[in-house]
C-alpha cells in the first residue's frame, strides 16, 4: 500500500487525505503527475479537482467516497474522458484507469471489466473464445460509462443497447458501501444504473454479455461531398430494407487539409456510409448494392473481418483533441428533403469549425426493451443524428449556437436525446438536457433514486436528470 505522509491540505481550508488509505498515488494540484491524470481524450475540458485519487481497486474508491461525504466535498470520475461535459472545479476527482482487470466467462458468455477498461481490451480478450462485446466505434472508448449510458453498438440494431446486456453491477454508495447489485437485490438501482448514467455510486465493475460473433462483412463506402444529399436520400429509402444484422450510418464532414491523410480526402468533404453486418460477403455485398450508386465514389473499404479489426469500420481518430457535441432521436422517418439540406448547408465548409454531421439507423432490437427493463429512453426512434464540431479557435458559445441551429431544424422529428452522444458544452444545447434522454416515468424514477440514494448530492456526474446539470454549468454546489 502507497505509504504518502504527506499531511499538507488538498487545498484552501480543506484536510489532508489520510495517509496510507489507498494503494493508488494520491495527488494535489502542482505533483508533477496531477495534470496528466486529469487530462482525458477530451483536450477541450478538464477537471480541476483539488484531490486525485488513482484508484487501483475498489479499496480505493471506498476511501475517496469517504473523503469527499467526510468533508462534503463534490466527487467525479474519468477513466478516458471522452464524454467529459462540465468539468468539476474542486473536490475530489476518482480517476479508473488503473482498473483494467478483465475475466471473461466463456461458458456463459459474460466478461467482468473494471471501471478503467476500454473496449480494445474486451474485444481482444474475448475475441480468444470467438466471442463479441457490444462494443462503440474506437478502441480506447471507457466500457463501463459507455455501457451505463445506453451504448449503441455496431450490430446494435441486432442486439440492441449494450445496457440491456448488463447483468450485474458493482459499485460504492455514498454512505461508502461497496455493493453486487443485480435485478434480484436492488431491482430499482439495478434498473436506474442500466442506461440511467450510473449518478448513484462509483461503479467499480461491471458483468456484461458476449455474443458468438468472430467476424462481419463491414467498412465504408466513401461519397464526394458534392452529393451528400443525394447519398443521404438514397440511405433512407435503403434503410427501409435491410434486416435487422445490418446496423449502418452516414457520415458527413471536410476533412481538414493536414499531410497525415490519404490524398483523396485532404480538404475535401465526403459522405461516408459505415456498415456493418453480421452476415457473410456474399449476403452483404447483395444488401449493399443498391447504395453503391448513390453518387460519385472516391473509395471503398468493405471487406470481411475479424470482429477484433472491427474499428476499421469508422476509422475514428484515436489522439486527444477538442471538441463539443450534441444529438436528437428522431422519428421513424428522416426529416423531409429540405430540411436535411438545411441541416448539410448549416454544417459545412461554411461552418464556424469543422463540423461533423452523422446520422445512424436505429430500430430492430434498440426499439425492444430486454427481459429486464431498464432506464434506456427513445426507443421508438428510428434514426439518431448527432453534430460535432472541433473546439479550433472558435468559441464555444459559437458552436453551442451552431448546434441549437441544428437541433431547432429537425425539432418537429425529434423524440428525444441520446446519453452517449453527449459532449462538452453542447451537451446543454438538446432541448430537455439530459432529461430528454428518459421516459417521464423514468424521469420520475431517477430523480426519486437519486434523492434518496445520494441526497447530500455528493457524485458529480454530468448525465442526470435532475436540475443539477444546470447547477453545474454555473459551478454551484
Amino acid at each position: 500500500m502507497a505509504d504518502d505522509s504527506r499531511t499538507a491540505a488538498p487545498g484552501a481550508g480543506l484536510p489532508a487525505f489520510p495517509a496510507g488509505r489507498v494503494r493508488g498515488p494520491v495527488l494535489l494540484p502542482g505533483d508533477e503527475q496531477y495534470s496528466e491524470e486529469v487530462s482525458g481524450f477530451q483536450a477541450g475540458y478538464r477537471h480541476r479537482p483539488d484531490v486525485v485519487v488513482c484508484a487501483t481497486e475498489a479499496a480505493d474508491v471506498r476511501a475517496a467516497v469517504e473523503y469527499a461525504a467526510t468533508h462534503r466535498l463534490p466527487l467525479a470520475v474519468q477513466a478516458t474522458g471522452h464524454g467529459l461535459t462540465v468539468p468539476l472545479p474542486g473536490g475530489v476527482l476518482v480517476s479508473t484507469r488503473r482498473m483494467t482487470e478483465v475475466r471473461v466467462d466463456a461458458a456463459a458468455r459474460t466478461a467482468w471489466i473494471g471501471a478503467g477498461v476500454r473496449w480494445g481490451q474486451v474485444v481482444e480478450e474475448a475475441g480468444r473464445f470467438g466471442l463479441a462485446p457490444l462494443s462503440g466505434s474506437g478502441p480506447g472508448v471507457g466500457a463501463v460509462s459507455y455501457s451505463l449510458h445506453g451504448g449503441i453498438g455496431l450490430l446494435a440494431r441486432e442486439f440492441g443497447y449494450a445496457a440491456d446486456h448488463v447483468g450485474a453491477a458493482e459499485l460504492v454508495t455514498s454512505d461508502g458501501r461497496l455493493r453486487h447489485v443485480t435485478a434480484d437485490s436492488d431491482p430499482e438501482l439495478f434498473r436506474s444504473l442500466r442506461g440511467g448514467g450510473g449518478n448513484f455510486g462509483v461503479v467499480t465493475g461491471l458483468e456484461i454479455g458476449l455474443f458468438p460473433v468472430e467476424r462481419l462483412y463491414g467498412g465504408q463506402l466513401l461519397f464526394d461531398g458534392e452529393s451528400a444529399e443525394d447519398v443521404l436520400e438514397a440511405w433512407r429509402e435503403w434503410t427501409a430494407t435491410v434486416p435487422e444484422s445490418l446496423t449502418s450510418s452516414v457520415t458527413v464532414m471536410t476533412y481538414p487539409d493536414i499531410p497525415v491523410l490519404p490524398g483523396h480526402l485532404r480538404g475535401r468533404r465526403v459522405a461516408q456510409v459505415q456498415i456493418a453486418y453480421n452476415g457473410d460477403e456474399a449476403d452483404g455485398e447483395r444488401l449493399v448494392a443498391p447504395l453503391r450508386a448513390a453518387g460519385p465514389r472516391i473509395a471503398g473499404t468493405l471487406r470481411t473481418m475479424p470482429f477484433t479489426e472491427s474499428w476499421s469500420v469508422y476509422n475514428e481518430p484515436d489522439q486527444p483533441h477538442s471538441y463539443q457535441g450534441a444529438n436528437a432521436l428522431l422519428g421513424e422517418a428522416l426529416p423531409d428533403r429540405a430540411t436535411l439540406r438545411s441541416v448539410l448547408e448549416r454544417t459545412g465548409p461554411d461552418a464556424p469549425s469543422m463540423t461533423v454531421l452523422s446520422l445512424r439507423h436505429m430500430g430492430g432490437a434498440l426499439a425492444r426493451q430486454p427481459a429486464v427493463p431498464n432506464a434506456v429512453g427513445g426507443r421508438d426512434a428510428g434514426y439518431l443524428l448527432v453534430v460535432l464540431s472541433v473546439l479550433d479557435g472558435s468559441s464555444s458559445a459559437e458552436l453551442r449556437r451552431l448546434q441549437e441551429r441544428v437541433l431547432d431544424a429537425v425539432g418537429p422529428w425529434t423524440v428525444g436525446s441520446n446519453l452517449n452522444f453527449r459532449y462538452g458544452r453542447s451537451a446543454g444545447a438538446v432541448p430537455g438536457g439530459a432529461a430528454a434522454a428518459f421516459s417521464p416515468e423514468d424521469r420520475v424514477r431517477l430523480a426519486a433514486l437519486k434523492a434518496s440514494a445520494d441526497p447530500s448530492n455528493l457524485f458529480r456526474f454530468h448525465h442526470v436528470t435532475l436540475d443539477q446539470e444546470r447547477r453545474e454549468e454555473r459551478h454551484e454546489p
